[in-house]
């Protein structure tokens, strides 16, 4: 991949750009085709890192004015603030008012073009890295399906003329300000996306729940939790994820709850001797010590203070099937 400063989308050079707050401007005229043209780079550069917006930039087209067909070896995402145009992939072809969102693939051939008499006034955002990829497609996003409409009243224009404006302030927080608009984007496209869409039904269903259920457990198995609290969360009857859980994993969510718990404790006691039982059972969720070392003893016949004083004693405890996470 390139470096932060890469084509614009417009096909012309930002030769007057500077690092300044000042956005470069393009006459009539100009190569671009527009009658406005702005572009700003990211201020920090693109170094192979999990995701990384390169660009932003922002276009009043002249009527007609086509691009393509070409390719791109990033993702381009636009938002048509006005007017209308025509998008074009190798897999269809799309007329686009005022409010929609398109994605340009890497890679994938395409071509835009603005309307004769109501030409295209929009917005867009250049990005990269090796998650983008996988964010994307969480995002709904398909070859076949690469446009959504957001509406004229959501934020997306507000949110891409804010993350330009921070790019040419050159500014190296613009940076992190240029990811959370990204994900904020993307997590929109989303909820345009999956409108209309049902999960997956049967065993393909189950199994995202219960996947849904294991990392709420494993994200919040430090805080005193309930199974009623999580059930609530999800949006599911607690009698109902009882069921698909211990389907699934042959372990209650109470029991795989108290598991995970004990095991992160055992973790704690191996590699944390300056802390109390106090102080780790309160660390996994388990404030009343005298429960937690009753539970401990439970899973793993001793105490955890005996536990504990048995690795101090001798060699390093070799990794056993005790000593592997709850599943």
């Amino acid at each position: 991949m390139k470096e932060a400063r890469v084509n614009p989308p417009e096909g012309s050079r930002n030769t007057s750009h500077t690092p300044g707050p000042r956005l470069s401007q393009e006459s009539p005229t100009s190569k671009s085709g527009a009658l406005s043209y702005s572009v700003a780079s990211n201020p920090v550069y693109y170094s192979q890192g999990a995701l990384h917006v390169l660009f932003a930039g922002a276009s009043q087209t002249l009527p007609g004015h086509a691009l393509g067909p070409k390719l791109y070896d990033y993702y381009l995402l636009h938002y048509v603030e006005k007017g209308a145009g025509t998008f074009r992939t190798e897999l269809h072809t799309y007329d686009l008012h005022a409010g929609d969102c398109f994605l340009i693939l890497p890679g994938q051939l395409v071509s835009y073009k603005s309307h004769e008499r109501n030409p295209w006034q929009y917005r867009w955002i250049a990005f990269t890295g090796k998650q983008a990829a996988q964010l994307v497609e969480e995002a709904g996003f398909r070859p076949e399906k690469s446009v959504f409409h957001a509406g004229t009243s959501c934020e997306i224009s507000n949110w891409l003329a804010v993350m330009q404006s921070a790019f040419a302030e050159r500014k190296e927080s613009a940076h992190f300000n240029s990811l959370g608009t990204l994900y904020m984007i993307l997590a929109e496209a989303q909820n345009h996306l999956s409108e209309g869409e049902t999960l997956t039904s049967g065993k393909s269903s189950i199994r995202r729940t219960v996947k849904q259920m294991i990392q709420y457990m494993s994200t919040q198995y430090a805080y005193p939790v309930s199974i009623e609290q999580m059930s609530e969360s999800l949006g599911y009857n607690r009698a109902y994820l009882s069921r698909i859980f211990k389907q699934e994993t042959g372990l209650t969510p109470v029991t795989y709850l108290l598991k995970l718990r004990i095991d992160k404790s055992r973790q704690l006691l191996r590699e944390r001797p300056d802390l109390s039982i106090e102080q780790v059972s309160a660390s996994v969720g388990m404030p009343d010590a005298l429960y937690f070392s009753r539970q401990f003893k439970r899973f793993h016949g001793e105490a955890p203070s005996l536990y504990r004083e048995k690795l101090l004693a001798g060699p390093l405890h070799p990794k056993g099937k005790a000593d592997q996470p709850a599943k």
